[in-house]
């Protein structure tokens, strides 16, 4: 009997097997299949991509998708057939396959690689089907944590659905730069679609903790009950505590990171409200109760009031930047803590976190004490800068002394612009923490000596009036409960915070100075009797109808009466004037929270008059030279460098010169540009600086009183420094390439390169991090459109500060080690290379290869001995003294 055979394979249509023609795979639709004929037929990888009409990397996407969809439809037909109970050679006889290969598709990892696509695919659809227009930019992958094929796989089959992907560009926050943004849209969406709607662009709220397999969400901040807390309000002390978050010890989502003993924190109540404060741990807590809030309102206050409500902001619901942790549960899981860290992942603020800020010492603080001091120190940064500019002078290696140099340049220019001083000996930054049973006139600060005197300086303050001087006790019992031996922290008598122009124990910072007698004495002065027993809130109320203060006009207002205080102190005003103006100040700092009657202030404390007496007109406006140098000023539109240098003989055109090269001075030339304003009228675009980037002679800036002088020839110097340090860069020719330093150094200069390419793959982070910090600006301008441009310009430092941490977007600094030194001083790179690698680096570890000094060295038997010291309860000081090392040194060591 005759019969007709089907030919064909296992799961395939058609009466032939696939690939049994003359050309294999003639007739199938698939990417993989006609790529493959034109790969037989000898084409490269970039003309089948052509022909296909393709790029390369869609082409690879393409076969990976269908490779995924063929692994996918394989694990498919041998699970059911394993459903079945069939063997895996029987399995394999039926799908025409060998054992092993059903083995493989057996195995659970190779199912869940086919399976990461598919939910990768299925999370981008939704987050399309969500938000209209995702952002799938060069480091995506890294946020979604899977690799980038998974990704571009995932998006290929979604533009097989029809799904768009489209590119646009957004500015850059802080240049005049573009950032290309590459969006995934809805079918049928269009180009003008994206651009018009960019700040709807939105990055995946999804990440995948599991290589794709499954995808979480961004994390909400974990709540505490209210059940938890108890309210310490005014009368039950909390007033003496304000802003202190007091956590029961040994509970285990209570417990800070790292063994820390303190840290500032945001704390979600009950999903609807937040606690904002330090948090230190305290022993005596009611039972029931973990966590202890103290607050400055009367009993009564309802909760709502008491704490703060969560912003209806997922991505910011405190209004400010968090770290969140996890912590390992009694059994054994992970779980995230309730405890968000202020600050961002790099630099928490935790313990250990406020002295690494800036030590140098500001005008606010020094332009407020004798001359002599201000002198002394203005004049020590000038001579460190000098001594550095003739370090660098020396060094032999061209293209590392330009970089220093100029950096050196761009520094001394910063500080004549903020007429930062050199610090005092062992000043350092400090939180403060409150103890009420300390005395006073006492402090425990740890990290100085018991029975020294310090003084404590808040920023701003209004004068030496609010700067206490207290004695170093640190065998207070309740202090060294409390604080033991912080690396950061001092503990003081609430009556001290309110003497620190009203302090309270959120955060607030000190800077504390040994005061012993004599040239480096820091002077202080009895409280003015015009703010004894003054309460702002109770002597100006708000009345009906009055005009409340907004958060914009606040910050404006409390611009103006520093600038005053400032010039009235300089221009020395009697006690009881600046008493009137510090009086309005507590008013102007209350004012939009407590709704206060500023207006009626202003008029009572004759604020109106002293501007007219001190600043020469009734509006106000900085007088001296300490309020000037950073005012704001709007010339036209500039960009760097001037077409003044050498013809070059292609363009026929003049070189541009980006400074004078007799005098070292930046050069500018105007754009010309303009705009429409919103009157319709055609004007000059203008741009932002400040009066003493405008002068060349700090002296135009001052009043003419003697302190001024001194600052102003302060500014001078270190303007003169700038201009030599560009002057020496300019004439600064670079080193011979070496062929064979390169061989000779053939490790360190690959290695150099690794680490360079390393760096570079920041930047399409940074390029995530601009569109999401772009669009947090847009937002919140939106929603509050009355921002002030202090507001604005730290909601923008705070979004992109955020977008970075959020998207991973961390330059790696090169560590330069002392064999890659050796390479590039010998010439084994050429000049560009060694450029981009300085751009790159660590300047300060490049400065000590450039500029080598002696480090302080610690022994392993001091340090052991300094640990075990530490371990018996001693102080930082004390181990300090008795070591006969530094207490810097020690925490740096320990």
């Amino acid at each position: 009997m005759d019969y007709i055979k089907h030919y064909g394979t296992p799961r395939r249509s058609g009466r032939y097997p696939w690939g049994s023609g003359e050309d294999p795979h003639q007739s199938s639709t698939s990417i993989s299949g006609r790529d493959d004929v034109l790969r037989r037929k000898g084409f490269s990888e970039k003309e089948r991509a052509q022909a296909l009409g393709m790029s390369i990397a869609q082409l690879r996407a393409q076969r990976s998708l269908e490779k995924a969809e063929k692994r996918a439809s394989d694990v498919a037909a041998v699970q059911r057939l394993v459903d079945k109970g069939m063997s895996n050679n029987a399995i394999g006889e039926r799908l025409g396959m060998n054992e092993s290969t059903v083995r493989s598709l057996r195995n659970q990892e190779i199912q869940e690689r086919s399976q990461i696509t598919k939910n990768t695919s299925d999370m981008l659809r939704s987050a399309v089907g969500k938000n209209n227009y995702i952002d799938i930019g060069a480091g995506t992958e890294a946020r979604l944590g899977i690799s980038k094929t998974r990704l571009d796989t995932s998006i290929k089959a979604l533009e097989n659905e029809g799904y768009k992907v489209i590119n646009i560009q957004v500015d850059q926050l802080g240049t005049d730069k573009k950032t290309t943004v590459k969006v995934l849209a809805p079918p049928k969406t269009t180009y003008k679609d994206v651009v018009t709607n960019k700040d709807k662009i939105k990055l995946p709220e999804e990440h995948s903790e599991d290589g794709g397999r499954s995808y979480l969400g961004i994390k909400p901040p974990v709540s505490v009950s209210s059940k938890r807390i108890k309210v310490a309000y005014r009368e039950d002390g909390g007033e003496d505590k304000d802003g202190l978050i007091e956590l029961r010890k040994g509970v285990d989502d209570l417990t800070l990171p790292g063994g820390k003993r303190y840290a500032q924190v945001r704390i979600s109540v009950d999903d609807t409200q937040y606690m904002k404060g330090m948090a230190v741990y305290a022993d005596r807590l009611p039972p029931g109760i973990d966590i202890r809030y103290n607050t400055s309102k009367p009993k009564g206050t309802p909760i709502q009031d008491t704490f703060k409500p969560i912003k209806d902001d997922p991505e910011n619901p405190f209004g400010s930047s968090i770290t969140q942790f996890d912590y390992t549960d009694s059994s054994g899981r992970k779980r995230q803590s309730p405890l968000n860290i202020v600050g961002s992942e790099k630099a928490p603020n935790m313990e250990g976190r406020w002295g690494e800020w800036s030590r140098r010492l500001s005008s606010q603080v020094l332009s407020k004490q004798p001359i002599p001091l201000a002198k002394q120190q203005l004049e020590l940064n000038v001579k460190q800068k000098q001594m550095e500019y003739d370090e660098i002078s020396k060094l032999t290696n061209p293209a590392v002394k330009r970089h220093l140099l100029n950096a050196l340049a761009d520094e001394a220019d910063s500080d004549a612009v903020h007429l930062y001083a050199a610090a005092l000996p062992r000043q350092m930054n400090h939180v403060i923490l409150p103890v009420v049973s300390m005395p006073d006139h006492q402090v425990y600060a740890p990290n100085y000596r018991n029975g020294e005197k310090v003084v404590l300086i808040r920023h701003p303050h209004g004068g030496t009036f609010e700067i206490p001087e207290l004695t170093v006790n640190n065998n207070h019992p309740e202090a060294k409960r409390i604080l033991g031996n912080a690396k950061d922290a001092v503990g003081i008598n609430p009556k001290v915070a309110k003497r620190l122009s009203g302090a309270d124990f959120d955060g607030d910072t000190v800077l504390v100075i040994p005061n012993k007698r004599g040239r480096n004495q820091i002077h202080t002065s009895e409280a003015l009797a015009g703010l004894k027993d003054f309460d702002p809130i109770t002597a100006y109320p708000p009345v009906p109808g009055m005009k409340v203060m907004t958060k914009g006009g606040k910050q404006k207002a409390m611009g103006d009466v520093s600038n005053l205080i400032t010039d009235m102190t300089i221009k020395a005003a009697s006690p009881s004037e600046i008493a009137r103006a510090v009086r309005h100040s507590m008013v102007v700092i209350d004012s939009e929270k407590h709704k206060l009657n500023y207006k009626l202030s202003e008029e009572q404390n004759g604020i109106l008059q002293l501007k007219e007496k001190y600043q020469g007109k009734r509006t106000g406006g900085a007088s001296t030279i300490v309020s000037r140098a950073k005012s704001e000023v709007r010339p036209p539109a500039r960009k760097e460098g001037q077409l003044i240098g050498p013809v070059n003989p292609k363009t026929g055109k003049p070189t541009r010169l980006y400074i004078d090269p007799k005098t070292g001075k930046k050069l500018y030339t105007p754009t010309g540009e303009t705009y429409i304003n919103r009157s319709g009228k055609e004007v000059l675009k203008t741009t932002k600086l400040s009066k003493m980037e405008l002068v060349d002679d700090a002296h135009k800036l001052s009043s003419g009183t003697k302190m001024e002088a001194v600052y102003a020839d302060h500014a001078n110097a270190l303007k003169g420094i700038a201009n030599k340090a560009r002057l020496e860069a300019y004439h600064t020719k670079n080193t011979p390439y070496s062929p064979a330093a390169k061989r000779q150094y053939s490790k360190e200069v690959e290695s150099l390169n690794i680490k360079l390419k390393a760096a570079y793959a920041n930047k399409p982070l940074e390029r995530r991090a601009q569109l999401l910090a772009n669009n947090i600006v847009e937002t919140k301008r939106k929603n509050n459109p009355h921002l002030s441009a202090e507001e604005t310009k730290k909601l923008k430092g705070q979004a992109l500060t955020e977008a970075r941490n959020r998207v991973g977007a961390k330059k790696p600094s090169i560590i330069i080690t002392p064999k890659e030194w050796a390479a590039i001083q010998k010439g084994a790179v050429s000049s560009s290379f060694l450029e981009s690698v300085i751009q790159n680096s660590d300047l300060d570890t490049l400065r000590s290869l450039a500029t080598p000094r002696t480090s302080v060295s610690v022994s392993s038997s001091i340090a052991a001995r300094a640990r075990a010291l530490r371990n018996q309860g001693y102080t930082m000081a004390e181990i300090a003294q008795q070591t006969g090392v530094s207490v810097s040194t020690l925490n740096r060591v320990m």
